[in-house]
């Protein structure tokens, strides 16, 4: 059963602890992504940053996002990130070190501890799906922004990897319930209640897998499919052999983000 289709909290937060499956699955996109961009290249892409500005970012992760990203950060006059797991915390720390200008702090996207209208952009990714509230998370990012203020956030989309995998494993009911509650689909009209401007970006990317040991461990790392990752690995690898062509697998990938104002 899927984590964060359910909405548990403490399962999430557990899920999130440390950075170790986070990081198996940064690896594997970057290493089998047929865009060689980079999705989170992409997503800084369209930030629109200028000198001076207050960002904050709700579940921020590792903090990978900003790595290689000195110039943006430094453009920025407060830069908060925030993440839900301590441990999430310590890793973006330990990834982007202390900076005059750079703020870490536990909260919750739900509850966020700041002033109405602090910020002149908000950055939320990958993370809203798993809001139990999700309603009263967009609501709080609204109100810490400031007028002509700008939230970005980016998803996944419906029609993706997981949904083949699935297919081939041949998961369904409480074995496979996908967390669609927040994609790229159905985005737009939980954001639109709190923002008149909302405009969706996809970005095109599929994976090309030639060593399938690593998608072997690249399962083991999502929630969504641990139905998969409690079969033996012998198993696993004979199913996703026979899903291969000239030694290599093609997955689709479907992921984006909203600009909100």
């Amino acid at each position: 059963m899927q984590i964060g289709s359910r909405n548990e909290r403490n399962a999430v937060k557990e899920q999130y602890a440390s950075s170790g499956g986070l990081n198996t699955r940064i690896s594997f996109h970057e290493k089998y992504s047929t865009n060689r961009q980079g999705y989170g290249n992409w997503i800084v892409s369209n930030y629109k940053i200028e000198t001076g500005m207050k960002v904050l970012e709700a579940g921020c992760g590792t903090g990978s996002v900003w790595l290689g990203h000195d110039d943006l950060i430094a453009r920025c006059g407060r830069l908060v990130l925030t993440d839900f797991s301590a441990g999430m915390l310590e890793a973006a720390k330990s990834n982007l070190g202390e900076r005059s200008n750079l703020e870490y702090q536990e909260a919750d996207i739900q509850n966020l501890p700041f002033r109405d209208d602090s910020f002149d952009a908000v950055i939320a990714n990958a993370m809203l799906y798993h809001v139990p509230n999700i309603e009263k998370g967009i609501g709080e990012v609204r109100r810490v922004l400031k007028k002509g203020g700008v939230f970005y956030c980016a998803t996944y989309g419906e029609h993706s990897f997981s949904e083949r995998l699935a297919e081939w494993f041949r998961l369904g009911g409480e074995y496979y319930d996908p967390n669609y509650n927040f994609t790229m689909e159905n985005g737009e009209r939980k954001l639109r209640p709190q923002f008149e401007e909302v405009t969706a970006l996809f970005y095109e990317d599929s994976f090309h897998i030639t060593d399938i040991g690593d998608l072997l461990e690249y399962l083991h790392s999502l929630v969504s499919l641990n139905a998969i990752g409690e079969l033996p690995d012998g198993k696993i690898l004979e199913i996703l052999k026979s899903h291969s062509k000239n030694g290599a697998i093609d997955l689709p990938k479907e992921y984006g983000m909203f600009i909100c104002r």
